[in-house]
């Protein structure tokens, strides 16, 4: 579907080669930031992100320590990196991003906090009470001993 949209209305943005590449950058770390809370996910939560196969246990650890949604975040800086890789600018894909930006957060608002709340009670209470949404902590969070997770 983006793709399909970028067709239709694409202009491609100066084509700066060596500045291009810098979109590996947000890219990689994206990557490479998915993966981690991936596999803390499987091993720390012994679960996957997957509604049917969740994390049997609070996941606090790792990225999670600074911010409640750092999957979502790793997965914004790859799509950030093929942008900016790619070089294509379009009003419909904006318009797209925008669109899944809203719908994410709805279902983080509506389906994934309510669920984590009622599964893990007054440790995820703990948890989203001294870790952002989205804007990570300058230092990591550690939960009182009452409240250690994975």
């Amino acid at each position: 579907m983006p793709q399909w949209l970028n067709l239709r209305t694409s202009t491609s943005l100066p084509s700066q080669a060596p500045a291009r590449w810098l979109g590996l950058i947000p890219l990689l770390l994206g990557g490479a930031l998915a993966f981690n809370c991936f596999a803390r996910f499987l091993f720390a939560g012994r679960g996957t992100p997957a509604p049917f196969d969740a994390p049997r246990l609070l996941v606090i650890s790792g990225p999670y320590r600074y911010v409640r949604n750092p999957m979502y975040l790793g997965a914004g800086l790859v799509l950030a990196g093929c942008a900016i890789l790619f070089a294509e600018f379009s009003a419909w894909l904006a318009a797209y991003v925008v669109a899944i930006v809203v719908v994410v957060n709805l279902f983080i608002l509506f389906y994934e906090e309510p669920t984590l709340r009622e599964k893990f009670g007054d440790d995820y209470d703990e948890y989203r009470k001294n870790v952002g949404r989205w804007i990570p902590r300058a230092t990591a969070w550690s939960p009182s001993q009452k409240h250690a997770g994975a």
